[in-house]
Parts: C-alpha cells; structure tokens; sequence
C-alpha cells in the first residue's frame, strides 16, 4: 500500500495533456481484432485495465503490438475466426473488459473463464449475463453472479430485441457485441441514452447499425455477421481523466488551465455542463472532430462555484465523476444534492459510502442518501484535511484515490489517501501531472 499526502497547491496553470479516453481505447482493440487486415491506434491509454483487453485479443487469436512513437498495431483474426483461449481470460480490475468480452465471446462456439482481482471479483455481471443467456450463450458464475465465471458460447446465437431495465452503456454493448456474429438482426433499447462510443465506433468499422428513436426511447439495431475493415483509430483524451484536473483548476485559487484534446461527446460531457450549472468557467476552444468523436481544448479558471441540485437524467453522460463532482461540491457555496445514483455503488467501490467517508474525514459536511449524497460546502475556504495519523480509504478504486487527491489540494493540512496504486488502472501519469502545473 502506496499511501501519500496531497497538500494545498499554487494556481494550476499552462496546457497539460490527459491519457486516452478508457472506453474508447477498449473498444478500438477490441474490433481491431475483429476486423481482417492491420488497424493502427494512436493515443490509446496505456492503463492496466486496458492492457487487460490488449491481453486478452491476443489470448483470443489477434496480433497486439505496440509499436514506435506509442502507435499500437492490431492484425485482426477476423470476426468468427477467434481462438479458444487456453487459459483463464484475466480481466484485473477492469469490469469493461469483462462486460464487452463475455458480450464478444457469447456469439462464438467456444468456452471461455474470466478471472478477475478482488474488487472486479465482486461486481455482479447478471445484467449482462441476462440478456446473453437470451441469446443462447450458458454461464456457470460464482455466486451472486460474479467472477470466476465460464461462459460458453453458443453457435450460432438467437437475435433477440432486449430494452435495457437499467442504463448502462456496457450491458447495451455486450449484446451488441453478441449480434456481431449472430445471424439476422439484433435490437438494444434504451429508455435512457446512454454513452454510444460502440455505436460510433463499430459504424467506423463498417458494421451496418441502425438508430432511431420510438416514443422518447433510443433504438439500436445491428445486423449480424458483419465484415469489419481495419481502421486508423485516434484516441481522444479521457473526460473522465480530464474531470479531476477541471475540479482542480475550478476550487484552487488563481488557477487558469488549458487541457488539450478532450473527448466532448455529449453522452460522456456531463461533468462539464454539470460544474457550468454551479457557475465553473469552462470555455470548448477549437472545437472538432477526431474518428467521428467531437474533441475540444478546455480552458478552466478558478471559480465561485455555487451549490446545485444535480438533475439525475445527467447521471448516465457522468456516471463515474460523481466522486471529483462531490470534490467540487465540498467547497462550493451552499448545498448540493444528488439523486437518482444506485449505479454508484456498484462500481469498483460503493462509491457513495466510501466517498461520505472520505469527505467526511477531510473535513466536509456531508450526508449520504439511498442513491445520492447532499454535501454542504465551504463556501469556498479550504477544507481543514485528515487529521494527523489518519487516511482516507479508498478501497481499491483509483476515482476515489484521484478526487481525494484533488480535495488534498484545496485543504489546509492535507489530504492522506491510503493507496494510490489503483490510481494505474485508468492513470498512470495523475499523480506527476498533478504535481506539475503549479500543484
């Protein structure tokens, strides 16, 4: 256990530049690997959870190199030419992975055993396992539906037309994943959109999707046994990884921070438009595209942020910044309330009671609800920080560890967070790029 101690910062200033966008790096390995012929990645994030993916491609029959100047160059099997893998599939920490792969895999006439660490070992994968049972694919899970799990697929796989009871963009991928290779057509609906990088993407790569809308309900519908061509694939900047430099930038004096090519699609921004709403100063300068996802530079500067209630139908565009939003929230003027977040404690942590725990410890006012957290905040002083001999759990969830780190910031003493090795799965390099623009 790594712990350390983020102390208040100087004014965060100049152009930093944040890792590649998670889901996006999954995905583009993932139907390289697909697709006949050499596909190219450029930016991809280079975190244990996406080396997981990287892994597992070649485990299943893919060639997966990085090559100079960090461009990964991806020989795809083809789309029904994967390989049984000899051994167990190792997802570490990373439960996109899993969701995707078992999706992938559920459509091809093989078994395969997906293992995981300790935190990914107790996340439930019943949603995904639904609707892929659905679909003709059998699973022996542990209980409560968890990892070590062996799915075998079936050959070929049924097309059904499944609405989604929760949103979530990784259980409306893995069935699309599944009607990839399964004969005739394969609909996913959505009560409440969720992230469509896979839409995007598996469209770049030639799989012919149709989307439409039917009484407020977004529809999906993926033609089977596609033909996946090879891409060059640019990766753009993580939001989520961009949120703990945003808050940053927001709650420490004097800061003014330009972050560089972020991913700006309106399903994953929400974080954005949520710190706009409580008065941050967030400008989108040269606004464009990169591979069909829009990509700004943001410019943020210290602000007086303002106590809002958090609109739940926000939530699915920004599932996993809640935790650096509660950071932001902490030190603004007045109350904030969230609603509508049952997902949250569900993710690598209960997200929800580890960060009451953590705020409260550094400090805060706050009270944690069922599905949400109400956090009184400072009125922008700094928050007083651990007492001495005292850390902030993380519990294993590099979020946790990252916005704790951005709270340590804004605090007089400091902030301790027990562990920031989970900090790796997602981002390498916060702990240097924060300690660089002034911090």
């Amino acid at each position: 256990m790594a712990s350390y101690t983020f102390q208040s910062s100087g004014p965060l200033g100049g152009r930093l530049r944040v890792p590649g966008d998670k889901s996006i790096s999954h995905r583009s390995l993932m139907f390289a690997s697909l697709a006949v012929g050499e596909s190219t990645i450029e930016g991809l994030l280079e975190g244990e959870d996406v080396l997981a993916t990287a892994a597992a491609m070649r485990q299943l029959g893919a060639q997966v190199e990085r090559g100079e100047g960090s461009v990964w160059r991806v020989h795809g099997a083809g789309l029904g030419s994967l390989l049984e893998p000899h051994q167990a599939l190792d997802m570490g920490n990373s439960g996109t992975s899993t969701r995707l792969l078992m999706g992938l895999l559920a459509s091809h006439g093989f078994k395969a055993t997906f293992v995981g660490d300790a935190s990914l070992s107790g996340r439930p994968m019943n949603r995904v396992i639904e609707p892929l049972s659905q679909m003709g694919a059998s699973f022996e899970a542990s209980s409560g539906g968890t990892l070590p799990l062996m799915l075998r697929g079936a050959l070929p796989a049924v097309p059904i037309r499944y609405r989604l009871p929760v949103a979530s963009a990784q259980v409306k991928s893995a069935v699309l994943l599944a009607g990839l290779n399964t004969p005739g057509i394969t609909t996913v609906i959505e009560p409440v959109a969720t992230r469509d990088h896979t839409e995007r993407m598996l469209t770049g790569f030639g799989a012919k999707l149709e989307i439409g809308e039917e009484d407020g309900e977004r529809i999906i519908a993926i033609h089977g046994e596609a033909d996946l061509q090879p891409q060059r694939v640019v990766v753009p900047g993580d939001p989520s990884s961009a949120a703990f430099f945003i808050v940053a930038a927001l709650i420490v004096p004097g800061s003014d921070l330009v972050i560089e090519n972020v991913g700006m699609n309106t399903t994953r921004a929400g974080i954005v438009e949520a710190l706009r709403q409580m008065g941050g100063s967030i400008d989108a300068l040269n606004p464009r595209e990169v591979g069909g996802e829009p990509v700004a530079d943001l410019r943020v500067r210290h602000s007086a942020l303002t106590g809002t209630e958090i609109d739940p139908a926000l939530a699915p565009s920004m599932i996993d910044e809640f935790p650096v939003l509660f950071v932001a929230a902490a030190l603004a003027d007045g109350t904030t309330v969230t609603s509508g977040l049952e997902e949250l404690r569900v993710k690598e942590s209960d997200r929800l009671a580890t960060m009451a725990a953590a705020l409260k410890l550094a400090g805060a006012r706050v009270v944690e609800d069922e599905d949400g957290l109400t956090i009184h905040g400072t009125g922008g002083e700094k928050l007083p920080g651990t007492p001495e001999g005292a850390a902030v759990e993380t519990r294993l969830d590099h979020r946790i560890a990252m916005s704790m780190a951005v709270a340590g910031l804004a605090s007089r003493d400091g902030v301790t967070v027990d562990d920031t090795a989970p900090i790796a799965t997602s981002f390498p390099t916060f702990v240097e790029l924060l300690a660089g623009p002034g911090a």
